[in-house]
């Protein structure tokens, strides 16, 4: 089996047990490539593309799913992001998701909303599969109540001002009785709103920096974690909040609420962008709720261990269906 990106969190999580991956860990893929894909496409079963990893030109996808079908080699999809975030609708990635999708065997997506749109923009259907586990709780870690954490300097395109976010977390953070942590990655210390080092250095919150591999523990240690999310099926973080048990304040874009019942949405559509007000207030109110619990890590590996089966009969189904040239 060749997957699409080689090496990913969620591609390992769901990974089947005796399924071999075929190819080499770098970016763009060489599955991409036309004479690659000619020369090694009878070396794999199944292509498994995970769509919402970096844009992907329309043109260039409509050849490759053809050239796979040519070959007779079974594509599976799944999809993680359906919208160009601040794109009016149809944008050039739905242009190439429709591409994969009219020759894909199998679309699998993370939530029934998804799997909603997905059936009504490109007349598919989708299987819906859960998003495993990706992180364990450490137990030597505690949580603050009251603690509201923003990480700032990633890539995203939530609001145009990050100043303008720590702002609305701020004030959400004061009125809930919290305060707000805003979580800074060390490489990208450099290019720090000066904003938010001023409000750091009149004490009105807490400046953190961490290393990305910590970026777990940093979850684990807040009541609320603030995911200024792009709007898609579905968030990697959310999953790693539950898994350690920290309320999550994301957009009510996109699917995030369907992922976990402790997500309170803030408003957020792609073409309007972020209602700071409503951020500020749900903020507030997960703050009046309690910390969730690290989910249990037995229906955690159940449920990992089912979604690898549903991976595993897919493709045994696919490979088995496949026509040979």
């Amino acid at each position: 089996m060749a997957p699409i990106p080689h090496r990913d969190p969620y591609v390992d999580a769901v990974l089947p047990a005796g399924v071999t991956r075929v190819g080499d860990a770098v970016e763009p893929s060489p599955w991409f490539d036309l004479e690659h894909l000619a020369d090694h496409g009878g070396d794999v079963d199944v292509v498994h593309l995970h769509v919402g990893y970096g844009r992907l030109d329309a043109a260039a996808m409509e050849a490759w799913s053809e050239a796979l079908q040519r070959q007779g080699v079974p594509l599976v999809v799944t999809v993680h992001q359906l919208h160009v975030p601040g794109a009016g609708s149809p944008g050039p990635d739905d242009a190439s998701l429709a591409a994969v999708l009219s020759t894909a065997e199998v679309v699998l997506t993370l939530t029934p909303g998804a799997a909603d749109d997905i059936a009504e923009r490109y007349g598919r259907t989708a299987i819906v599969v859960a998003h495993p586990s990706v992180a364990v709780a450490d137990p030597e870690l505690g949580s603050e109540r009251g603690l509201v954490g923003l990480r700032v300097g990633a890539p995203s395109s939530v609001v145009p001002e990050p100043g303008a976010l720590v702002r609305a977390a701020l004030s959400g953070a004061v009125s809930g009785g919290g305060r707000l942590r805003v979580l800074v990655e060390e490489a990208e210390l450099p290019a720090l709103d000066g904003e938010i080092v001023d409000l750091a250095d009149a004490g009105r919150l807490e400046l953190v920096t961490f290393p990305a591999a910590t970026w777990t523990a940093q979850l684990q240690q807040l009541h609320v974690a603030v995911l200024p999310e792009r709007c898609g099926t579905h968030s990697r973080n959310v999953e790693v909040c539950r898994d350690v048990g920290t309320r999550v304040v994301a957009p009510s874009c996109g699917w995030f609420s369907d992922q976990w019942s402790e997500v309170v949405p803030y408003s957020h559509d792609e073409q309007g962008g972020v209602d700071l007000v409503s951020l500020t207030a749900a903020i507030g109110a997960a703050l009046t709720r309690p910390m969730p619990r690290p989910a249990d890590r037995v229906w955690r590996d159940g449920q990992r261990d089912a979604v690898r089966q549903v991976h595993a009969d897919v493709y045994a189904q696919v490979a088995g269906d496949r026509s040979w040239s």
